[in-house]
């Protein structure tokens, strides 16, 4: 908490850069409701109070700041794993009151004066990033990297650029009110909003917000191919959708490295994937050495991280994680870099914030690995093809989703998905405004 407020501070203190062409800093239209709140409407969202703690709280519908903004009545949201660093304040610049959520899903109610490609009424998923369309990296697609929607100076110097803005995920990236609300602004809306057609349901459309396309990314961003043994970290959703993933793309063998009623989840869903329980083995080298094991003593071809850099595994990790001596743990990095073969290759999708200790850089030169960092997912690279694919059936996300859950419970479904408490997996929050239940949806489970 200290952290994160003393690094919003500094960002005050120092400034923004000019770069951004959109308004930043509006993670909560109460903030300012005279600015960038309706005047009478009221709404529910889940808002960060706290390292720990979410509450739901009532605050202004948004209102229409930019010509290019779009009002989106929510009809489905979720909760990712990555917001759970949100919730542990792993991620600065977060403050009291910031509306989280970047994965959403909605109908069109209001449009700014110069959108066009979205009307009133339209069913539209949002990407988790905020792309302004027309930069160098737009122009390519790559949309988690546009140059013009976050001006934040600290991400800046830390990393020596910038992402993109995103959705509910802190003032560290351009501050923007996210989706875990029962209304959200989109900037650059006929940018940032992809129609659903009327045979996909929210329940399916919604995750190519993020899940699904931050899967496909971190598979074919690292190369898996025909042949291939895919070893991944991580059975929540991103490392299902991996291994569902690295298949079509043509590996042959995927094994997922996880613990307890997870592993028992992705044999239920996922009967071709091969499991191990890392808690069943023993020795500093123990998943390393069961992997060589497993792919005749040189290992997979591939190791996909699909986890992230804040659950350490041992006490030295532990101690420099809580002293501010590292943001994040090398352990899974380097299990990854020395399960592969010689040459092969590692892809990091788990979010990693910022610096790691006893990282095993010898081995990745003189073994030659490719160390791949997947970056923030470009949705925009790949969410139409993908909605092709959920159309035909080839892809579906439903197979992750354990619960259909009440918007009004959010700040529950936080603690419970922290702790892994009912076999949670991938949620589905609707709203007041939801379609009712698709085929296929989990019963609805209240708290």
């Amino acid at each position: 908490m200290a952290v994160s407020q003393a690094a919003a501070q500094a960002e005050k203190v120092i400034g923004h850069g000019d770069n951004a062409t959109t308004i930043q800093d509006v993670t909560n239209p109460g903030k300012d409701r005279e600015r960038f709140g309706h005047p009478t409407e009221n709404m529910k969202a889940l808002a960060w109070m706290g390292k720990n703690t979410v509450e739901m709280i009532d605050c202004p519908k948004p209102a229409i700041i930019e010509d290019r903004d779009v009002i989106l009545k929510i009809t489905g949201s979720t909760v990712c794993g990555s917001d759970l660093h949100l919730l542990h304040g792993s991620v600065v610049e977060l403050e009291k009151g910031d509306i989280l959520g970047h994965e959403f899903c909605g109908i069109v109610d209001e449009v700014g004066s110069a959108v066009s490609k979205v009307k009133k009424g339209d069913r539209v998923v949002a990407s988790f990033q905020i792309a302004c369309g027309d930069c160098r990296y737009c122009a390519k697609k790559l949309s988690s990297q546009c140059e013009k929607t976050n001006s934040n100076t600290i991400e800046n110097a830390m990393y020596g650029g910038r992402t993109a803005g995103m959705f509910g995920y802190s003032h560290f990236t351009g501050g923007f009110a996210g989706g875990q609300a029962e209304y959200t602004r989109v900037p650059y809306g006929d940018v940032n909003l992809l129609k659903l057609p009327d045979d996909v349901p929210d329940e399916k459309g919604l995750f190519l917000s993020d899940v699904v396309s931050t899967s496909w990314n971190c598979v074919v961003d690292t190369g898996v191919k025909e042949g291939d043994v895919v070893a991944i970290w991580g059975a929540g959703p991103i490392g299902q959708m991996c291994a569902d993933f690295s298949f079509i793309n043509g590996a042959s063998r995927v094994i997922l490295i996880d613990q307890n009623w997870r592993l028992d989840y992705v044999k239920e869903k996922y009967p071709k994937v091969e499991t191990v329980d890392f808690t069943q083995l023993k020795g500093a080298k123990a998943v390393v050495a069961k992997l060589k094991e497993m792919c005749d003593g040189v290992g997979p071809d591939v190791a996909l991280e699909c986890v992230a850099g804040e659950y350490p595994k041992t006490w030295l990790h532990t101690i420099e994680l809580a002293t501010g001596l590292e943001t994040d743990t090398s352990e899974i990095l380097n299990e990854c870099i020395e399960s592969v073969k010689n040459y092969g290759r590692v892809g990091i999708t788990g979010v990693y914030v910022g610096y790691t200790n006893h990282f095993n850089i010898g081995s990745l030169m003189e073994r030659g690995i490719r160390f791949i960092g997947n970056g923030q997912a470009p949705v925009h690279l790949y969410w139409e093809d993908l909605l092709k694919k959920i159309q035909s059936g080839e892809i579906d996300p439903l197979k992750m989703v354990t619960h259909r859950v009440k918007v009004e419970d959010l700040d529950k479904v936080y603690y419970k998905f922290d702790k892994k408490e009912d076999g949670m997996q991938k949620v589905y929050v609707q709203t007041r405004f939801s379609a009712p239940p698709c085929e296929g949806s989990p019963a609805l489970t209240e708290y």
